[in-house]
């Protein structure tokens, strides 16, 4: 594996970060379909692929906003100005994956296990569609418990809404990470 290779997958791990104002343009169903296939190939433990994908088209934008809202007065929120707020988080990009952890009942592999995988699954999406010239941002929130939006999108009470994707190219440059001091993270024994 030459250097370069190496480097530029640290590039893209270190690069890594949510940008909050993304625009068009979004990735194509070829681009989906590879950060997708990466996604899959996360760690996991007895092949469960507990982690599952919702993607919410540009035109559906609008009534994903509503059923959210109405995921908010499930949940008891019933504030009209949050109300209206969460109303537009749908076009925060122009297109959104909702990922879901299903968890599954296996000997085995326990749900933290699962969850886990799951995680690992959504960041290797995340740096797929990176290393294609796409940002993301990664968000999850309140509205995630709320037993209704589970039920709307055909959900077992058990699953998890693990977050909301949104994806886009950057509206702005967005400044580099600062390199990160190890020594508080990490020991050797």
């Amino acid at each position: 594996m030459s250097t370069t290779y190496v480097q530029n997958i640290h590039d893209n791990i270190q690069q890594r970060q949510s940008i909050g104002q993304l625009v068009a343009p979004a990735p194509n169903a070829e681009q989906l379909t590879l950060a997708f296939q990466a996604a899959l190939a996360a760690p996991d433990h007895h092949r469960l692929k507990p982690t599952r994908f919702i993607v919410i088209a540009a035109e559906k934008r609008a009534a994903l906003g509503e059923v959210l809202s109405q995921a908010m007065a499930d949940l008891g929120d019933i504030d009209p100005a949050q109300i209206e707020r969460v109303k537009k988080h749908p076009f925060r990009a122009p297109l959104m994956v909702i990922a879901i952890t299903r968890l599954q009942q296996h000997p085995k592999v326990p749900h933290y296990e699962q969850i886990l995988s799951s995680g690992a699954a959504i960041e290797n999406f995340l740096l797929s569609l990176q290393a294609q010239g796409f940002q993301t941002m990664w968000r999850t929130g309140a509205v995630v418990e709320s037993a209704w939006l589970k039920q709307h999108f055909s959900l077992q009470a058990q699953d998890l809404i693990s977050g909301f994707i949104y994806i886009g190219t950057a509206a702005k440059t967005i400044a580099a990470r600062e390199e990160i001091d190890l020594s508080p993270f990490v020991q050797y024994w």
